[in-house]
């Protein structure tokens, strides 16, 4: 009792003092080094979890430039990756090419001594995917001292921001800009529709999220670029990687029909993972994670029920 009495005390004074770190809407950080507290016989090590994809010419440009920023970036830890499609690993299995899931990724890192693990996803959102590895990570985290998980590249509002950055940076007025998703058909896809409503929110009016698979459809883009009174449409792929959805989905479905609607459409088949701005995000995930770990809400509602005290904004900083 004493114990998670000062665990509870140390959280709160930790976060009076600065060492809590908040990122948007309530969600706190403490600070906590990953890797620098690793003894002489501790090993540690980075795996990287893609989708995956089918297509070397994009995968080399993507997934394969990711891993080498963050190999590069941290040269004294061991970098691995995995695929979590398993559609994709079956196809490239039949050329060859073997790539684990995340969960035999896990079990060989642990069998060859790896202690300390952060785990980073490339997944764009919060869904199906993240919730798979979220598992994966808690099932085998008795395998090793310490393990952290990476949120998605769309996770925070500042991550937002961060994104509409790079997609509002070069815009033509006579252009616009229709960013293609793949969507998903659960409560997930909602962040989909928050990216289109925070480019609306701020002045974006011409750059539109649509997606293949979930809301905001084609018919929902369709509307917002009808609105637009442009002409000319630049398509993008709102994907890590330009794959099948890029190459099939966009250019053989959406471009034809909006070319029969009279737009003079152009498309740019490049995933989001090639471009430096959103490797760098990434990167800076990476970076972050290594020295924070986000508190639970158990950990928050202690801190309530012992201090009748909640950690506000005023109470912490922003990370930028």
């Amino acid at each position: 009792m004493m114990q998670r009495i000062s665990r509870i005390l140390l959280l709160y004074m930790t976060a009076l003092l600065g060492g809590v770190s908040l990122q948007a809407g309530n969600k706190v950080f403490e600070t906590d080094s990953l890797f620098a507290g690793m003894g002489p016989n501790d090993k540690g090590a980075i795996l990287v979890v893609h989708f995956g994809t089918t297509h070397d010419d994009t995968r080399r440009v993507t997934l394969d430039a990711i891993n080498e920023r963050i190999a590069t970036a941290h040269p004294e830890l061991e970098v691995r990756e995995a695929y979590s499609s398993r559609i994709v690993r079956k196809r490239l299995a039949a050329r060859g090419i073997e790539i684990p899931t995340p969960g035999e990724a896990l079990k060989a890192l642990a069998s060859e001594g790896f202690t300390h693990l952060l785990v980073v996803s490339t997944t764009l959102v919060d869904g199906v995917e993240m919730e798979s590895l979220s598992y994966e990570v808690a099932h085998q985290q008795s395998l090793f001292k310490k393990i952290r998980l990476v949120t998605p590249l769309l996770f925070y509002e500042s991550d937002y921001k961060d994104l509409v950055s790079i997609m509002t940076a070069h815009l033509d007025p006579e252009v616009a800009y229709l960013w293609v998703g793949h969507g998903t058909y659960d409560s997930a896809t909602a962040q989909y529709a928050m990216l289109d409503h925070y480019l609306q929110n701020h002045g974006y009016g011409q750059v539109i999220v649509g997606c293949v698979e979930g809301y905001p459809y084609y018919e929902e883009a369709l509307k917002r670029l009808r609105a637009t009174g442009l002409k000319r449409v630049c398509l993008q792929p709102l994907m890590i990687v330009a794959g099948e959805h890029a190459k099939e989905d966009m250019l053989q479905e959406w471009q034809p029909q909006l070319e029969a609607l009279g737009y003079e459409v152009e498309s740019v088949v490049c995933g989001l993972g090639e471009l430096p701005e959103v490797q760098e995000m990434i990167l800076r995930k990476v970076d972050f994670f290594m020295t924070h770990h986000r508190l639970s809400i158990m950990d928050k509602k202690a801190i309530y029920e012992e201090t009748g005290e909640k950690l506000h904004k005023s109470d912490t900083f922003t990370v930028q």
